[in-house]
């Protein structure tokens, strides 16, 4: 499959290997963020039990890779950015969080081409997540003015 057919009713779903596929990546992804030294800021960010996370993170993906709306079904909708408005989240914790992924993908079976495609649409909320947060700092230091 070519990048470009990712992203089409639910062949990306279906490339990452369904249900199960997502939920391994996410496991393997929470695993890197916990033993990687560089992402023990975002790890901090998280409870010490990661179910909820890990439920969420592997539902949403389901939904936005073009399957099943799992996360909706369970924690009703999202919207990304105003999700995480309330973290410290600046250009070194998104890397942080993009290289975790990335080394989780280079644990699957996936192919290279959708690897890319993944990081290349994860990099878009991840950088409005920072944009938001910017806003906000931006508006805060305005008040305090």
């Amino acid at each position: 499959m070519t990048q470009s057919e990712y992203g089409k009713e639910d062949q990306t779903f279906q490339a990452a290997g369904g249900i199960d596929g997502i939920q391994q990546l996410v496991e393997d992804f929470y695993d890197v963020m916990s033993s990687r030294g560089y992402a023990a800021v975002i790890r901090h960010m998280h409870p010490d039990d990661l179910t909820v996370s890990i439920d969420k993170l592997a539902r949403f993906l389901c939904g936005w890779m073009g399957g099943p709306k799992r996360y909706s079904e369970k924690y009703g909708g999202i919207a990304i950015p105003p999700a995480h408005s309330h973290l410290p989240v600046g250009e070194s914790e998104k890397q942080a969080w993009l290289d975790c992924m990335r080394e989780a993908l280079d644990k699957q079976d996936y192919p290279d081409e959708l690897k890319e495609y993944l990081i290349e649409q994860l990099t878009v909320p991840a950088s409005r997540i920072v944009l938001l947060r910017q806003k906000i700092q931006q508006a805060q230091q305005s008040q305090q003015q």
